[in-house]
């Protein structure tokens, strides 16, 4: 039998096969008659269900170590979480990578039409932007929530590759922040922010309904981007460590107990101010690796995390730690 030519069709038949073999509990075999299709025909139709996204799993065990940590989480931080189980031996980089990766496949169920979400650039974010999941929206937007240029670069074209990636993944418009991540002089800040260019990013940041971001840490063992991007040279290295910093959120400093207002750097950053950044109905931070538990702690006491994409083992040290 033929396949089916467009990919409309595709998705339609995609659609039909996933319903009947995970709703109706039907076989391969007897979707493949009902469709007047082979076996091999229908299986790839369910593969292409998952890849698209018409179809997500969740697997879910109350016998889980997982959903231990996870409910345990919610009860001492008020945060949803979501853990993800790593094998013994996994290296830095490949934890980061499975977490980012859940963190996509959850992100495609909480982005729809006519939503805003703000993006805070960084390894992180880069590494979850390259396993989206491709799903169709209608007057939605992606916007950057801080600026990436530096004395070496303008962090354009870094900061606009993790935009298009989110942009072609919900057919959604792209506003960046053409702004340095950090400024020299904050009255420099204060002008540019007067500008009705940049105003209106600002503007549309006010209407985020989901935040997405990672934590910067000068501990993590996969330097955060901040960090090893030339954004700060060694005064602003010594005033961070002088005022007790932890780590940032889209380049705006906090500390272990979640306190930021005094922090001489943040004047000069170009991400959203955190009180403002708490009005966003959803804020999702991806996070693994123990180095990031400092930072994690700070975040957490700060308010700035409704949602919790984190690797299992620093779940465990988050629980572990008074």
């Amino acid at each position: 039998m033929a396949e089916p030519e467009s990919d409309e069709k595709r998705a339609r038949a995609a659609l039909r096969a996933a319903q009947m073999y995970y709703m109706q509990d039907l076989t391969m075999e007897a979707i493949a008659r009902d469709l007047a299709m082979s076996r091999s025909s229908v299986s790839r139709l369910l593969a292409y269900a998952r890849e698209t996204g018409l179809v997500e799993i969740t697997v879910s065990s109350p016998l889980a170590h997982g959903a231990g940590l996870e409910r345990k989480i919610l009860e001492r931080f008020g945060v949803t979480a979501h853990v993800v189980p790593m094998p013994p031996g996994v290296t830095d980089i490949d934890r980061l990578d499975r977490v980012a990766m859940t963190g996509a496949r959850m992100l495609s169920s909480w982005m729809d039409s006519n939503m805003t979400l703000g993006i805070a650039w960084g390894s992180t974010i880069s590494a979850l932007s390259r396993h989206l999941v491709r799903k169709e929206t209608h007057n939605s937007t992606i916007v950057q929530m801080n600026g990436a240029g530096n004395t070496r670069t303008t962090g354009i074209d870094y900061a606009s590759e993790i935009m298009q990636r989110f942009g072609a993944a919900f057919s959604a418009q792209i506003q960046q922040l053409a702004v340095p991540a950090i400024f020299d002089d904050p009255a420099v800040k204060l002008g540019l922010w007067k500008e009705r260019s940049v105003h209106r990013v600002l503007e549309i940041q006010a209407r985020m309904d989901i935040a997405l971001f990672g934590l910067g840490s000068p501990f993590a063992e996969i330097p955060s981007h901040v960090y090893i991007g030339g954004y700060l040279d060694a005064a602003d290295y010594k005033s961070l460590s002088e005022q007790r910093v932890v780590g940032d959120l889209a380049t705006v400093f906090f500390r272990r107990d979640g306190s930021s207002h005094d922090v001489a750097l943040n004047k000069r950053a170009s991400g959203p101010d955190l009180h403002r950044l708490r009005r966003v109905p959803r804020r999702v931070c991806i996070v693994s690796g123990v180095q990031k538990l400092a930072s994690l702690q700070g975040a957490l006491a700060a308010g700035l995390v409704t949602d919790l994409v984190i690797d299992e083992s620093l779940a465990t040290r988050l629980l572990e730690t008074p």
